[in-house]
């Protein structure tokens, strides 16, 4: 039996309506999911449906490519807390860390840690688009940088989870930081093995289906 807890819910893609959103909110309150995980469009709106739930809210940063500059990131993390978010899935700089300009990537996260305050801040490898060696680096970049998530992918690039990657990441990680997995996980069978390779937050569309 997989803990509710254990899930974001999930809404990102570009056609996602207030409705849908509403829904998703209401779904998240019933069950007792983690969070509701939503472009910062939806933020404020999101902080009000969750309002006097348990249910976290949720934003992404520099979604889906990761080469927003920092400025940039910075503003939309800061804008989202303001408007209610109490976590951040922020995507690497997948570019500056292919170019081993780990100066800048630690930067990055590092900046965007400090413009979360008190909220979570989650950082999106896009492992699908990294070498394992430079998967290690960037676990050990976001550990350095204060963050308390890596996290696998977006869902929006070339592929999603794999087992390996994160067994990978807590292996690099140890217990000191969370590790999500997300991107394609669409059943039991898949959210359950991610736990047994190491993930303490599952990302999926599909939570109602997994813990129903």
């Amino acid at each position: 039996m997989l803990d509710a807890k254990l899930f974001d819910h999930t809404i990102l893609k570009a056609d996602a309506t207030k409705a849908a959103v509403e829904r998703i909110c209401k779904e998240a309150r019933e069950h007792g999911f983690a969070s509701v995980c939503v472009n910062s469009y939806y933020t404020a709106f999101v902080a009000e449906q969750l309002r006097g739930s348990e249910v976290k809210v949720c934003t992404v940063v520099g979604f889906p490519l990761g080469q927003m500059s920092t400025r940039g990131k910075c503003a939309e993390t800061a804008a989202a807390v303001e408007d209610g978010a109490q976590e951040i899935d922020m995507v690497l700089n997948v570019g500056a860390m292919k170019d081993r300009d780990y100066d800048r990537v630690l930067g990055d996260i590092r900046q965007v840690k400090e413009a979360c305050g008190d909220a979570l801040l989650k950082v999106i490898l896009e492992t699908c688009l990294l070498t394992k060696e430079e998967i290690v680096k960037a676990c050990e970049l976001a550990r350095e940088a204060g963050a308390d998530f890596v996290k696998t992918s977006t869902g929006f690039s070339t592929g999603g989870a794999k087992e390996e990657d994160v067994t990978l990441m807590r292996k690099t990680v140890g217990d000191v930081m969370g590790v999500k997995a997300s991107g394609g996980i669409r059943d039991k069978e898949t959210a359950e093995r991610m736990v047994e390779a190491g993930a303490s937050r599952l990302g999926t569309s599909a939570t109602v289906a997994i813990v129903g």
